[in-house]
């Protein structure tokens, strides 16, 4: 740790304090003489090529320098050498950001005015990158919310995977696959030209929003997932994880419900920054944008099941399965939803 405080221009005295929070990379407060700041180490694991990351993050932060100056993006900061990451060997690659006084995160959406906070952040995010050119982004994540990959990767793993678990559930893989329809409908949406790619979040969850002491948002972090895609990952991903009050690990399925007011407050606070960027077409899928991520992350969670638990962390047996049912049954109740809620966006 030394050695990267020290490439940093850091003392070496500076005190570094764990942050548990995040699941992929590691992170540490750093608090020194300098000021204070925030400490990463990737994941080179999940993230196989770190240089991309920071293409993007760069390219973004020059262009966002240029048009918004007033708009907060906490870019990394320089080693001495003139880098933005900093690799150990044998140990990884390690980035510094600063740290923004008079702010905190939050794991789980408490009301509808910080899910519309949320909303209207990454709505703002993307419509102020309405004009840069997203082809100039690398790919951090291979096909990391293709819908279509990840089917087949579903598939393959029910004819190869673990053959006890997949003999045991075969109602679940009945369900999943009757929904298979939802898969030709991204089909469809990526060899439609009214559906534009845009510079796209890709992990929109409340805990990547900074609020403060108001619990107003500020700015959003953590843009490793930052690549060309369409509007329903990023919308997705918040209807996913706000609007249940219980998290895809819970067990008591009588819990997991649908909150319409957080529906609501997602769409009004995205639209409200991006309803002058998105198409007529764009604008009739928010609905679909919740099915789209629900459903892929359902399929997600069982075809880890299958494969032995290969890519999530999990923390007893059965826990991929059981975040597969809980998805399955959060899709079940947002269709109870469909007619209301695609009312209101039409």
């Amino acid at each position: 740790m030394i050695t990267v405080l020290t490439a940093f221009g850091l003392p070496s005295d500076s005190v570094v304090e764990p942050i548990t929070s995040g699941i992929i990379n590691s992170t540490w407060k750093v608090k020194s003489t300098k000021g204070n700041y925030i400490l990463q180490r990737i994941n080179d694991h999940v993230f196989a090529s770190p240089e991309n990351i920071h293409h993007n993050i760069a390219a973004i932060a020059q262009y966002l320098k240029k048009n918004f100056q007033h708009y907060l993006f906490p870019a990394p900061i320089l080693s001495l050498d003139g880098s933005e990451l900093v690799h150990i060997p044998s140990k990884g690659y390690y980035r510094l950001f600063p740290f923004i006084a008079g702010t905190h995160t939050i794991n789980v959406v408490e009301d509808t005015k910080q899910a519309f906070e949320a909303a209207e952040q990454f709505g703002r995010f993307t419509a102020h990158l309405g004009g840069f050119n997203v082809a100039e982004l690398k790919v951090t994540i291979p096909h990391f919310h293709d819908l279509s990959f990840r089917y087949k990767q579903f598939v393959d793993s029910i004819q190869h995977g673990n053959a006890e678990r997949v003999k045991e559930e075969q109602s679940l893989i009945n369900r999943l696959v009757k929904l298979d329809y939802l898969v030709k409908q991204y089909e469809a949406i990526t060899q439609n030209p009214a559906f534009k790619k845009r510079v796209t979040h890709h992990d929109t969850k409340i805990s990547n929003v900074l609020f403060n002491n108001d619990n107003n948002a500020v700015c959003i972090i953590d843009l490793d997932t930052l690549m060309p895609g369409y509007f329903i990952s990023d919308v997705g991903d918040m209807m996913r994880t706000y609007l249940c009050p219980v998290s895809e690990n819970e067990e008591d399925i009588s819990k997991i419900i649908i909150r319409p007011s957080f529906y609501y407050a997602i769409v009004d606070g995205y639209y409200k920054e991006m309803k002058n960027e998105l198409t007529a077409v764009e604008k009739t899928y928010f609905f679909y944008a919740a099915q789209f991520m629900i459903y892929m992350q359902a399929i997600r969670f069982l075809t880890d099941y299958f494969n032995n638990d290969q890519y999530y962390q999990i923390l007893y047996k059965n826990h991929n399965l059981v975040r597969a049912i809980n998805q399955t049954v959060l899709l079940d109740r947002l269709m109870e939803h469909e007619l209301a809620f695609k009312k209101f966006v039409l």
